[in-house]
This record gives structure tokens, C-alpha cells and sequence, in this order.
């Protein structure tokens, strides 16, 4: 009779362990499963304008950051400014995937915040996202110039994960070596 007492206490415990080991896991530099792969097919629309359609041809001819955001992510807001400095500063091509998201707030967000995209991708439904892989917001993938994905981070890019996850693949790309 006692022991049954303490078994939703251990229960709650052993709960409570778990997911303190699980948030020490990394995985802000988890390699996606399309690292090395072509882009994902799609076909949505571009957030701004709903006649225009982005597919995964829009994303090659150059390397570009692809970044999953959302006006509700506060996380995203973090990231932001450093976003707007990389498209600006760094010349780096970046696209939007705007992730199940309110079209009138993410448009909203951006004309508050400023816009470092060159398009931005309006995916409602997160169809891409799923297809990408992405555990949730913001994530980035650069892509390179054939549509190839060869990088993915986790989490809010500022200036020095910039310079220890991203620059050495650009380097690789620049130098010919696969893309």
C-alpha cells in the first residue's frame, strides 16, 4: 500500500530527468537528413504577392540563405537584425520561408522590422518545412548555387555562429567543392 504512494512521485521524477538530459542535447548543428541533396520540390506562393509563384528553381544560380521565421516567433525577432546585416553588409542572398504564419502579421512584422529578403516563401500549411525537416523556428539552410543543401543550423544565426558554422562551408563552395 505505501509503495503505491510514491509511484506517481518516481513517475513524475523520472519524467522530469528525462527531459532535463534531453535539453542538454545539442541540436542547433543536427545535419539535416537533405544535407547534400537537392532542395525539396515545392510550389507556393511568395508572402507579398499571391499570384507569384516560388519553386525550387528560384533558389539556385546563386548560394543563398534560406531562414524559417515567423512573426509570432520571438526568437526570430532576435535573429533579425543580424539577418538584415547579412543581406546588407555581407551581400549574402538570403530567402525567407515564412512558417505557418499569418500572412497580414508576417507582412506586418517585416515592414516594422525591416526585410533582408530578397523573396520570401509563404508556406500556411509548413508543407516545406516538413519536407526540409525543420524542428521548428528559426532554422537556416544555405543552399548553393545548383539548389544543393549544405548546411543547416538550428536556432537564432548571429555574427559568431556565422563565422564558425557558416563561412568555412561558403569557403568550400567558393574553392569548387561540391557546389
Amino acid at each position: 500500500m505505501k509503495i503505491s504512494r510514491f509511484i506517481p512521485l518516481l513517475l513524475v521524477l523520472l519524467g522530469g530527468a528525462i527531459i532535463a538530459f534531453a535539453m542538454r542535447v545539442d541540436n542547433t548543428t543536427t545535419a539535416s537528413p537533405l544535407q547534400g541533396r537537392s532542395m525539396p520540390e515545392f510550389s507556393l506562393s511568395s508572402l507579398d504577392n499571391e499570384q507569384f509563384t516560388l519553386t525550387q528553381a528560384s533558389l539556385t544560380g546563386q548560394v543563398r540563405l534560406l531562414n524559417v521565421w515567423a512573426s509570432w516567433c520571438g526568437i526570430c525577432k532576435s535573429e533579425h537584425p543580424f539577418l538584415l546585416e547579412l543581406a546588407q553588409k555581407d551581400k549574402m542572398s538570403v530567402i525567407g520561408l515564412n512558417y505557418r504564419d499569418d500572412r497580414h502579421a508576417a507582412l506586418k512584422e517585416l515592414s516594422l522590422s525591416g526585410n533582408p529578403y530578397q523573396a520570401v516563401i509563404f508556406d500556411p500549411k509548413g508543407s516545406l518545412a516538413i519536407d526540409l525537416g525543420v524542428y521548428g523556428t528559426p532554422e537556416s539552410y544555405l543552399v548553393d548555387r545548383y539548389g544543393v543543401i549544405r548546411h543547416r543550423y538550428v536556432g537564432a544565426l548571429n555574427r559568431k555562429i556565422w563565422e564558425q558554422e557558416f563561412v568555412p562551408v561558403l569557403k568550400q563552395i567558393e574553392e569548387g567543392k561540391n557546389g
